[in-house]
């Protein structure tokens, strides 16, 4: 791997072969997702922590030169694992080393190296100032670089729309080893690279952001509700959410509860409104009575505080938790998604609510869109689901134990659950949000990638979007170096 770097010292240094006394730490500390570590998963030969983009350019020109794959690793949090796995050898390239932020607040933008996460990303904000955000995600530990090329969905969504939306310039190395920023790029790859993922088309080191301006004072809330009583609020929510003022996201949390000894669901009704309490709660009363929102329920907090709030640090002030770039609690899971049009009839929840009571922990994340979110046209980005959608299903299911049986158990159960939601989610095709990688939804072939085969997943990611990115593709990568899973293709000429 010292072919293209100047110095085999230095090269030592960020460079780490099996043999290498941190190759099993370092490669543990990025693979959030245990269902993936096995005797049976294959793993890289090298892994190369770089500190600058000359070293990021080498490690992509001696791999191409070597025969080698690459998966590139922000944060380690995707879904199905392929930001550190690959059935043909490879190498990682962890960007833990490549993560600084430049926060201009009076131009309100960001340079984030992309090996950053948002929780970072969130507390160089706040110690900036206490009127600027970002509409990212809501988990600390989740990497910049990923988190933004596949969209970024947040709790701002609705005012503000996507982190991808809020993207302004980047950097990215291209399969030549070139460093190309917007203006470099073009407008087609930099519209690409906005929700069409950006492991497709080269190695993202750094997103330029808008910083967005929110009130001084928030105010969160949650509602837990169980039994018959949580159906109808969880029905009456879908008539709602969508409608409700672009500073009011009232999301449902659907989980697996047991109250006396019985097995039952709970519905959490959990709130940001980007405003105080006193024009929160008529607010309320008006549009969603139902839930009976009171002023005891509400807590009052800075915007960074909020971002602690549904990160789960509910009594935490310490802002320093927001740099802690594991996951608390790593356990197996597997994830799906779907985007909601028209409500779930009432008599739906009923069967939802007994396949709950099969598994352990069981999850059903509820966003809503409206907003923002409908005045953005569907082509702005390759994130196509906008206007008409009311919410996005997030389905996870987590366990414990390790070993073939039990995942084989809690994967069919999420299987199971998205069969039976066929007929209450968007269809023609059943959409599915990137970010949430779902390998059920379909492949791409081992070593090469089909325009038609893709398109059966292609399409449900990114509906009309998709045949532009395999353009964009086609211009970037024509040997379609960069690929995985369910990297977009190459269009093939006779």
């Amino acid at each position: 791997m010292s072919c293209h770097s100047a110095a085999n010292a230095s090269t030592k240094q960020y460079i780490h072969s099996t043999d290498s006394p941190m190759y099993s730490s370092l490669l543990q500390s990025f693979q959030q997702n245990p269902r993936w570590v096995n005797s049976k998963t294959r793993k890289p030969l090298f892994m190369v922590a770089p500190t600058n983009e000359s070293e990021i350019q080498a490690a992509v020109i001696c791999s191409k030169a070597n025969g080698l794959q690459i998966r590139v690793v922000s944060g380690g949090h995707d879904y199905e694992g392929l930001s550190y796995r690959c059935g043909s050898p490879f190498i990682v390239i962890d960007l833990i080393n490549y993560r600084s932020i430049d926060i201009d607040s009076g131009l309100q933008t960001a340079w984030v190296q992309a090996g950053a996460t948002i929780g970072e990303l969130y507390h160089e904000i706040a110690g900036k100032s206490p009127v600027l955000g970002f509409p990212a995600g809501l988990y600390p530990s989740v990497g910049v670089g990923g988190h933004l090329s596949g969209g970024g969905l947040g709790t701002l969504v609705r005012k503000f729309g996507l982190a991808a939306d809020n993207i302004v310039d980047a950097t990215i190395v291209d399969v030549n080893g070139k460093i190309l920023d917007r203006k470099a790029m073009g407008e087609d790859i930099f519209w690409a690279i906005r929700g069409g993922g950006g492991s497709s088309f080269g190695i993202i080191t750094s997103w330029k952001i808008k910083l967005v301006e929110v009130p001084s004072k928030v105010t969160v809330f949650t509602v837990g509700k169980i039994g018959k009583e949580a159906q109808k609020l969880v029905h009456r929510w879908q008539y709602i959410a969508d409608k409700l003022s672009e500073d009011l996201f009232l999301r449902v949390i659907l989980q697996n509860s047991d109250v006396n000894g019985t097995r039952t669901v709970k519905a959490s009704f959990n709130s940001l409104f980007l405003g105080e309490a006193d024009k929160l709660i008529p607010l309320m009363s008006n549009a969603f009575p139902e839930l009976d929102l009171k002023s005891e329920n509400c807590i009052e907090m800075n915007w960074i505080q909020s971002v602690l709030y549904f990160a789960g640090f509910i009594n935490q002030e310490n802002l320093n938790v927001l740099l802690n770039r594991t996951t608390l609690f790593k356990s197996n899971f597997k994830g799906k998604s779907d985007f909601v049009q028209n409500p779930i009839p009432e008599t739906a929840f009923d069967e939802i609510w007994e396949k709950f009571s099969r598994v352990e922990s069981a999850f059903m994340l509820l966003d809503p869109f409206g907003a923002r979110m409908d005045e953005i046209p569907d082509y702005e980005l390759p994130f196509p689901h906008r206007k008409g959608n009311l919410y996005n299903i997030q389905y996870l299911v987590k366990w414990q134990k390790d070993g073939i049986v039990e995942s084989k158990r809690n994967v069919e159960w999420i299987r199971d659950l998205y069969e039976y939601m066929t007929p209450f989610v968007a269809h023609s095709p059943r959409a599915a949000y990137f970010n949430y990688r779902d390998l059920d939804i379909g492949t791409n072939t081992k070593d090469d990638t089909n325009c038609s085969k893709a398109m059966i997943w292609g399409t449900k990611y990114f509906k009309g979007n998709f045949e532009k990115l395999v353009q964009v593709k086609t211009r970037i990568d024509p040997e379609n170096y960069f690929r995985n899973e369910q990297s977009i293709p190459v269009m093939k000429y006779a």
